[in-house]
């Protein structure tokens, strides 16, 4: 199991604001990865403020549980076979050490599938961080985010700059599941 400590800073942008910023910095070519959510049926991770997915992206796939960390979020990966994701989508989860950690976090391992995020996302590096660019689609809704992935809490003065160097106003992004999440809700989830 990899783990480590993600610090980023994300910003919510209009389509043509995105569009701007990619002719700008012209980032690597959009790839698709899709981001397969799940939770314990009362959504316990949610509430630890906890998020569980699969994530297939060039023909890979991983397991990440994101916890709360005193700075940013840690992750834990694994990595999983084409088949124990397809088994994962349904209903058969493997027994693996993201597995284990989500399920003393959540009290039970019985996670359940919510559902799926797709992204299209470009990437480049931009003083000593990545900068992401997002287009999600889920539930019927889509959004564009920019998303600055920082070594350390000094980012954020350097995401600041960029986005008022293109007259970007700062517009908080909650992270993906949450607004999956969101939009679940609003069609009649939890």
């Amino acid at each position: 199991m990899n783990e480590e400590i993600e610090i980023e800073f994300k910003c919510v942008v209009t389509k043509a604001q995105f569009d701007e910023l990619a002719a700008a910095f012209e980032p690597g070519p959009f790839q698709v990865q899709h981001n397969h959510y799940f939770d314990t049926p009362d959504f316990s991770l949610k509430d630890a403020g906890c998020a569980l997915r699969i994530r297939e992206k060039n023909g890979r796939a991983e397991m990440t549980l994101k916890e709360p960390a005193d700075t940013g979020l840690l992750e834990s990966t694994v990595p999983l076979a084409s088949a124990e994701a397809e088994a994962s989508l349904n209903g058969r989860l493997p027994v693996n050490d993201v597995i284990k950690r989500a399920a003393k976090r959540a009290g039970t391992a019985e996670f359940v599938h919510f559902g799926t995020l797709s992204t299209s996302r470009a990437e480049i590096i931009y003083q000593d961080g990545l900068l992401v660019f997002d287009h999600s689609t889920y539930l019927g809704q889509e959004d564009y985010e920019i998303e600055y992935e920082a070594k350390n809490v000094s980012g954020e003065k350097v995401f600041h700059q960029l986005l008022a160097k293109h007259g970007i106003d700062y517009i908080p992004a909650v992270n993906k599941i949450r607004r999956f999440y969101n939009a679940l809700t609003q069609h009649g989830g939890n």
